[in-house]
């Protein structure tokens, strides 16, 4: 990452609530075109989150603790705030001395913004405004958050505009907080109703969803220069499985979350 920083620009993507075992069933079934552009070997990592939860992930992901490899460690780091003794502090990561990474890399001449989806990116209360107030430029709406059936799409028109706002010579970090996969999401599988709720499938569907409009996201962010990306969950959540419903809970489908990085380069889409 020392060869990474400062010369690439950034992309964070967090699908919100994205369970693992349902990204890589669809990965292997074809049914995400996109994302099997950019996958490694177009399959998913497996990997174990920091958080149970949106705020809990979210606020480690920003200190450097990004979701580690599901075998034994230490798994050195992509980034990380120097401290003393860290097991996971690397020769090839990137250390940096403020407390957050997105502070970090304005420290190191980046604009830094966030597009979020999920209520603790919505700035309508303190909570709110934690994780979007890392940054130098937010954004949220309720037409990106989790009860838009349009959500993603939106997202990504503010993405190619904070892009197209950011003088060419200057290094863009953007964090983009996916809402789709977040209940309710319903609404994305034809035929599906509020009645019936969410299930396994209707999440599956919202992953469809969000992977038809990668491209412009991966697009914008590669129109300047190489851009390193991560694609990650935050959290899985639980449809039922042994009587749980939702995420904020110890069990393995919150826990076990789809990983991967990889370059994009001008050009590619």
């Amino acid at each position: 990452m020392n060869e990474v920083v400062g010369r690439h620009d950034l992309l964070m993507v967090t699908l919100d609530t994205l369970r693992y075992d349902v990204a890589a069933e669809l990965a292997a079934a074809g049914r995400l075109p996109n994302l099997a552009r950019v996958l490694p070997k177009g399959r998913w990592e497996a990997r174990h989150t920091p958080g149970s939860f949106t705020y809990a992930a979210h606020t480690a992901f920003l200190a450097g603790f990004l979701p580690t490899p599901q075998a034994p460690g230490p798994h050195p780091r992509l980034f990380a705030a120097r401290f003393g003794g860290s097991e996971s502090t690397a020769p090839r990561t990137w250390v940096f001395d403020e407390p957050d990474l997105p502070s970090g890399l304005a420290r190191a001449g980046y604009h830094t913004a966030c597009i979020g989806g999920v209520g603790f990116f919505n700035k309508q209360g303190a909570l709110g405004s934690v994780l979007p107030g890392l940054f130098a430029e937010s954004h949220w709406s309720p037409e990106s958050g989790v009860t838009s059936p349009t959500s993603f799409e939106t997202q990504v028109a503010c993405a190619e505009r904070v892009v197209a706002a950011v003088d060419f010579d200057r290094r863009l970090f953007l964090l983009v907080n996916v809402a789709a996969l977040h209940q309710p999401n319903w609404f994305h599988l034809p035929g599906a109703t509020a009645a019936e709720g969410d299930t396994r499938e209707t999440h599956a569907a919202a992953l469809e969803y969000v992977d038809r409009h990668l491209g412009r996201l991966f697009r914008a962010m590669s129109s300047r220069r190489p851009c390193f990306v991560v694609v990650t969950s935050d959290h899985g959540t639980a449809y039922g499985e042994d009587g749980y419903t939702g995420h904020r809970i110890g069990h393995e489908v919150v826990w076990s979350v789809p990983y991967a990085q990889f370059t994009l380069y001008p050009g590619d889409w």
